[in-house]
C-alpha cells in the first residue's frame, strides 16, 4: 500500500483491482463479498454492465460542460430524478457533487427562504443528535457528535441538536422566531443504523408547517432504493420541503442532489449558488441508468426482500454476540458484544492470499460496537447466505 496519502483513513490492508456485481478482488486476485457497496454507494454493484456502457458512451460524446450552458444528458437527469421525487412534493434540483454539497446546499435555501419569509435572524438549523451530515466546516456544525467536531472549531454559527424521538425537545428547540430549518434523516446511518419513529417524524412534519420552518430530509446515505422506497421519508407519510441526496445516486460516480418543494423550489435565484461539477454529463449518465433500473416497484420490492432475509437469518443464528439487530431495506446495523473494527480486520485478515483461499467479506461499522451492513441491491440469494456464513465465522 502506498504511504503518500495524507493520514485521513483508518485503512484496512487490502489494495482492489477490479469488481464484478457484488464482489471486489484484490491485486493478488483474492475474492471479497462486498456487503459495504463502498459504504452506500456502489448500489448496482460493481462493473454492472449497462452503467458502464452509459458512462463509456458519455465520455466519448461529452464529459463536461459548464453551467453557463445545459447539456442533453444533465437535462434528461435532472427531469428524470425530479419525477422520482414527485411523489412526495419535489419539484425543482440542484446538482452537487456529494452528500456534504447536497446539504451545504440546502442550508442556503431555508435560510433565504426564511430571510425572504421572514426577515433577520431567522437562520438556525436544527438537527438530531447522532446525526451525520458532512464534513466540511459548515456540515460538521450540523451534525450532532462531538466525535466528529474535535480540533476543527470555531464551527458554523447557527446549528443545534436535539436527542431523537424526543419530541417535546423538538417542540421547544423549533422556535418560530429563530429557527429556518429542522434537519433529520429517515435511518440515521453513521451513529448506528436508527430508523426515526413514524409518530415522532410524523408529529415533526406538522410542528415545521405550523411554524413555516424548512423540514429537510437528508437521504444521502439512505436514499435512492436503500431502505426498500426510493425515497425512506416515503414510508412516514409526510411531504419534505427539501431533500438532499448522494451516494448511490450514480452507481459510484460522484454526485450529489438538493431538491425543494413547492415552498421553496424558486428560492435560489442566479448567482445564489453554483458548483463547477454540479451536473457533469459523465454522472448523469450514471445516474440515468440508477433510476431506470432502482425506481421501479418490483425492484424496490425485491430490496426490501432480500433486507428481511438477512434479518431473519442473523435473527435465526441466536448468536450470544448479537446484542440487537436494526434497519430498513439493505441498511442493516448489528450491535454486537465486541468491538466492531477487529470483525472488519479479520474479514479481509487473508488479503494477498492465492484466489483459491476462501473469501474474504467487507463489512462497515458504526460506531464502536455496531457492524453496519450495505450490500448491493443486485446481490443474489446465495451471495447473502454466503456472507452471512462469513459473517458468522468472523463473529465466533
Amino acid at each position: 500500500m502506498t504511504d503518500v496519502f495524507m493520514n485521513t483513513y483508518h485503512r484496512l490492508p487490502v489494495t482492489f483491482s477490479r469488481g464484478e456485481g457484488a464482489w471486489l478482488f484484490d491485486t493478488g486476485g483474492k475474492k471479497y463479498l462486498d456487503f459495504s457497496s463502498g459504504i452506500a454507494v456502489n448500489c448496482l454493484g460493481h462493473a454492472y454492465p449497462p452503467l458502464v456502457k452509459a458512462i463509456a458512451e458519455q465520455a466519448a460524446r461529452l464529459n463536461h460542460v459548464c453551467n453557463y450552458y445545459q447539456s442533453n444528458t444533465t437535462a434528461a437527469f435532472a427531469e428524470k430524478l425530479t419525477a422520482a421525487c414527485a411523489p412526495v412534493g419535489m419539484k425543482r434540483v440542484f446538482l452537487a457533487n456529494s452528500g456534504a454539497e447536497a446539504n451545504e446546499g440546502a442550508f442556503k435555501i431555508a435560510r433565504k427562504y426564511s430571510l425572504v419569509r421572514h426577515g433577520p435572524n431567522r437562520h438556525r438549523i436544527v438537527t438530531l443528535k447522532g446525526g451525520f451530515h458532512g464534513r466540511t466546516v459548515t456540515t460538521l456544525a450540523a451534525t450532532g457528535q462531538d466525535v466528529f467536531h474535535k480540533d476543527f472549531g470555531p464551527f458554523t454559527e447557527g446549528f443545534a441538536y436535539v436527542p431523537a424521538g424526543d419530541i417535546e425537545a423538538l417542540d421547544r428547540a423549533l422556535d418560530a422566531d429563530t429557527v429556518a430549518g429542522f434537519l433529520v434523516e429517515a435511518v440515521q446511518g453513521e451513529s448506528g443504523i436508527r430508523p426515526q419513529e413514524s409518530a415522532y417524524i410524523r408529529r415533526a412534519a406538522e410542528l415545521c408547517a405550523e411554524r413555516d420552518i424548512l423540514l429537510i430530509f437528508d437521504e444521502v446515505q439512505c436514499g435512492v432504493g436503500r431502505t426498500g422506497s426510493f425515497l425512506a421519508c416515503e414510508a412516514y407519510g409526510v411531504k419534505p420541503d427539501i431533500v438532499t441526496l448522494a451516494k448511490g445516486l450514480a452507481g459510484g460516480i460522484p454526485v450529489g442532489a438538493a431538491l425543494a418543494g413547492e415552498k421553496a423550489a424558486d428560492i435560489l435565484q442566479i448567482s445564489d449558488h453554483g458548483s463547477t461539477f454540479g451536473g457533469n454529463p459523465v454522472a448523469a449518465a450514471a445516474g440515468l441508468v440508477v433510476l431506470e433500473t432502482v425506481n421501479c416497484p418490483s425492484f424496490l420490492a425485491e430490496i426490501t426482500r432480500k433486507g428481511e432475509k438477512l434479518q431473519s437469518v442473523v435473527r435465526g443464528w441466536g448468536h450470544p454476540k448479537v446484542r440487537e439487530l436494526r434497519g430498513r431495506g439493505l441498511m442493516i446495523g448489528i450491535d454486537i458484544e465486541d468491538e466492531a473494527w477487529p470483525i472488519l480486520e479479520r474479514g479481509v485478515a487473508a488479503a494477498g492470499t492465492p484466489p483459491a483461499a476462501n473469501p474474504g467479506l467487507l463489512i462497515l461499522s458504526a460506531g464502536q460496537k455496531t457492524l453496519r451492513l450495505l450490500p448491493p441491491y443486485i446481490i443474489a440469494d446465495t451471495e447473502i447466505e454466503e456472507g452471512l456464513e462469513l459473517l458468522r465465522g468472523l463473529l465466533s
